[in-house]
């Protein structure tokens, strides 16, 4: 199975926003590391989607996820999820986050090579 390894650190749900102001009116945005990040995830899911030659599903969908540090700093796996999910719903990996199963595999500290792998199959094909 062809992991989708996206490089970087995935932000988290605790720096990914910024507040942005219109008429008077307070709307939360992505930060722009964090639009830079999932910007590069959607491109690189949309090449792991041809070469796999993957098609958007409306089925279940599980997604088995290897996290990689880019240093010791304490941080919680699941804040990570959601950018990480919504930019594939973005891709075309599958139409709606609400049928993606994700399984947080393991974590480790990569100082050279920070980045994310993703497996994703359908449920019930492995």
């Amino acid at each position: 199975m062809q992991r989708l390894i996206i490089p970087g650190t995935v932000p988290s749900v605790n720096t990914m926003y910024k507040d942005k102001w219109i008429k008077r009116r307070k709307f939360r945005v992505y930060t722009d590391d964090a639009q830079s990040w999932e910007d590069l995830c959607i491109l690189l899911a949309n090449q792991w989607m041809a070469s796999s030659k993957w098609s958007q599903t409306s089925e279940k969908v599980v997604l088995r996820i290897w996290f990689y540090w880019k240093d010791n700093k304490r941080r919680d796996t699941h804040n990570c999820l959601k950018i990480m999910l919504d930019a594939l719903q973005r891709a075309g990996v599958y139409e709606d986050d609400y049928k993606a199963l994700p399984r947080i595999i393991d974590f480790e500290v990569d100082k050279s090579n920070p980045r994310v792998e993703i497996e994703i199959e359908l449920l019930g094909q492995s």
